[in-house]
């Protein structure tokens, strides 16, 4: 067996195709281009590059011709984004991202519209105003034209899956993230979309991950110069994939997909949709397989990734390794912050934004660039923590093995520290976790690999995986003592 497949993977700042060659063992994977995906503020609108990055995605079409026949393509997105489309299929304007400041304050007009339990109890949804729900209510009540003009709502990898085959429909996993989902039904929930005033007419037929939507369009194959290959929806959302990935042998274990977000979870055969799980603001979204992800969104790598910018912008030109070391020979445990308040969501100043938290909260102020990684590491950590306890009240289930997946498992020193703030052994790797997903159900899709079982042990078996110990369990308890109240 020789199977090559190709992985369109759109992350927070780079978009990257990922060759993947399955001998019938081992997956190997191949970068054949990678590009940047920074969004465009005009107008004070932030808003996605489509045209660019379709355009990458054809560049990595193009280069794909030097390995020889390639199988089928798949694309991931991170959740929540769209794109409208009108009658004749044309986008209506560029998606706006999700870091615009457009939803803020409609997590409170939704409230008025649908209470948070009748909205949770059928959605299963952690309450961000990021969500697609929010996004649409924004503009429903400020933008009412545009919805009148769209034709179809197309998520992100669905939208971007349209223009290259000229299919719309909307895949499930991708579809669980917008808060417009019903949890148990597996389809779109026409009582949450009505409540919030939402056309309803706009939502596309839903799919279910790993299915063949059909092959490139014959206008981009002749416009490249191309032979025409199969085009799967995978798990559209990343995230999904990152746990497809996850090299975990036991039914019962938990997730870390390490990235710009932190997305820490498990798996479970249905979703939890309590009181309990509400109160604790706990996701449900679904997987392969439809699998439930129950899981927390938190804010991860994105403070060290815009702390590094901003650092640079003060002309100090910091790599990700400096940073780790820097904050390595740091005095630990000095101070905290919550990763998820509202102040460290947007762009900008946020080794500023730590400083004036921790002096807010009462704390010593983090002065050095190494007390402020410190501080961002450990807190992370701590936070992990907090989202294991809340996972194990939820479920009733106790976890002794951390799986940490994602581009964070190159940083040892964060791996090392969720395993002593967790008091419980981390599993670290694969780092391509999305790639590997994503290439993964592309091969269930077509029979070369059994299930979801089987794609694991493939992937543990094609990756360098490294396990960490936890240590100073005593210390760190004492830390979690303090973390709590700053919560």
């Amino acid at each position: 067996m020789n199977k090559k497949v190709l992985a369109i993977d759109f992350g927070a700042s780079s978009g990257r195709a990922i060759l993947g060659t399955f001998d019938g063992e081992k997956i190997s994977l191949k970068e054949i281009h990678r590009f940047s995906n920074d969004p465009v503020m005009l107008n004070g609108t932030m808003y996605w590059d489509f045209l660019r990055l379709f355009h990458e995605i054809k560049q990595s079409l193009i280069k794909s011709k030097a390995y020889g026949n390639i199988d089928s393509m798949a694309i991931d997105t991170w959740g929540v984004d769209f794109g409208l489309i009108d009658i004749n299929g044309n986008l209506l304007e560029n998606p706006v991202h999700y870091r615009d400041n457009r939803t803020m304050g409609m997590l409170d007009k939704a409230f008025e519209k649908i209470s948070k339990d009748e909205l949770y109890s059928i959605t299963g949804n952690q309450f961000m105003e990021i969500n697609t729900a929010f996004q649409l209510l924004s503009i429903s009540e400020k933008r009412p034209e545009l919805l009148k003009r769209a034709d179809k709502l197309l998520l992100m990898p669905d939208l971007f899956n349209y223009y290259l085959t000229g299919k719309i429909f909307s895949e499930q996993s991708i579809a669980s993230t917008t808060q417009l989902f019903d949890a148990k039904r597996k389809d779109w929930s026409m009582e949450v979309i009505n409540r919030l005033g939402i056309k309803d007419t706009i939502f596309p037929k839903i799919i279910k991950s790993g299915t063949y939507i059909g092959d490139l369009s014959e206008s981009i194959c002749i416009e490249l110069d191309i032979k025409p290959m199969k085009v799967f929806s995978v798990c559209g959302h990343d995230t999904q994939l990152a746990m497809v990935s996850t090299p975990a042998t036991e039914k019962d274990f938990i997730f870390l997909s390490c990235g710009t977000w932190s997305l820490f979870g498990t798996e479970l055969d249905n979703p939890i949709l309590n009181e309990k799980s509400l109160n604790l603001n706990v996701t449900n979204e679904l997987g392969f397989g439809e699998r439930t992800s129950f899981l927390k969104n938190i804010i991860g790598l994105w403070l060290i990734q815009e702390s590094r910018r901003q650092w640079q912008r003060e002309g100090k030109d910091y790599s990700f390794m400096d940073l780790e070391s820097l904050a390595k020979k740091s005095e630990p445990f000095k101070c905290f912050i919550n990763p998820d308040a509202p102040e460290f969501i947007p762009s900008g100043n946020v080794p500023k934004r730590i400083q004036e938290f921790c002096k807010k909260t009462g704390q010593y102020i983090p002065q050095s660039v190494g007390e402020i990684m410190r501080c961002i590491y450990e807190s992370l950590a701590l936070k992990y923590r907090l989202a294991k306890v809340e996972l194990e009240t939820c479920t009733n289930k106790s976890f002794n093995t951390i799986y940490m997946v994602g581009g964070g498992t190159k940083d040892t020193f964060l791996s090392q520290l969720t395993a002593c703030a967790c008091d419980c052994r981390v599993s670290s790797g694969p780092i391509e976790a999305t790639a590997f997903g994503n290439i993964a159900v592309q091969l269930m899709a077509d029979d070369s690999i059994k299930d979801i079982s089987q794609a694991r042990d493939i992937i543990k078996n094609s990756e360098d995986i490294i396990y960490f110990e936890p240590t100073n369990s005593q210390d760190w308890n004492i830390a979690l003592d303090r973390y709590k109240k700053i919560q």
